[in-house]
């Protein structure tokens, strides 16, 4: 059985982001469950709000590109989304716009059709960014991403990780690592 490789990062450039700390809890999770995971951060990836006529007259941005590339060499995504009014953060939509644009005749479904995804959020609020993954997982599954049923959202984010990069709360820490070993089960079964 092929080992799955899973492409993990956070909605947010922020450098004290929740869902960086998060996405990197989850990526330990991941290697734990016994895939590939690869970390990315999005502030390493800034690229202009999506417009039709700069796409018509520049091209898809060199970092739309590259992630684009990244998104395409992986079977799923664990993304860990912050929650803005009630929705996706701005980064993260702009990002996935991007990636999904034609690019030299090739759909840009090819870098999200068929990939499976678990979608996590981290918030001081009391939701824990629970309004947000809502509308993140009918993004995904317009662009054909199978999106895991379950999910974590994490309240109180200012203070639920320890020192050792972990959710400091041990029932939070073992559904993470729950679900991330779902994630890399069901998708070994869809790469098989």
């Amino acid at each position: 059985m092929p080992t799955p490789r899973i492409l993990i990062f956070a909605g947010s450039t922020r450098a004290g982001s929740y869902n960086k700390q998060l996405a990197r809890a989850a990526t330990e999770a991941v290697r734990a469950a016994g895939a590939e995971a690869s970390y990315v951060d999005l502030r390493d990836y800034p690229m202009p709000v999506y417009d039709g006529d700069l796409e018509t007259e520049q091209g898809m941005p060199a970092h739309a590109r590259s992630l684009r590339e990244l998104f395409k060499g992986h079977h799923g995504f664990v993304i860990a989304s912050p929650e803005n009014n009630a929705s996706v953060s701005s980064a993260l939509k702009n990002t996935l716009d991007w990636i999904s644009r034609e690019l030299d005749g090739e759909s840009g479904l090819v870098p999200y059709s068929g990939k499976t995804a678990l979608l996590l959020a981290a918030s001081p609020g009391g939701l824990g960014g629970l309004r947000g993954l809502v509308h993140l997982r009918n993004i995904l599954n317009a662009l054909q991403v199978f999106v895991l049923p379950g999910q974590l959202a994490v309240s109180a984010a200012h203070k639920a990780f320890g020192t050792d990069g972990k959710l400091a709360d041990a029932r939070q820490q073992s559904t993470l690592e729950s679900l991330c070993k779902q994630m890399v089960e069901t998708t070994a079964k869809l790469i098989a």
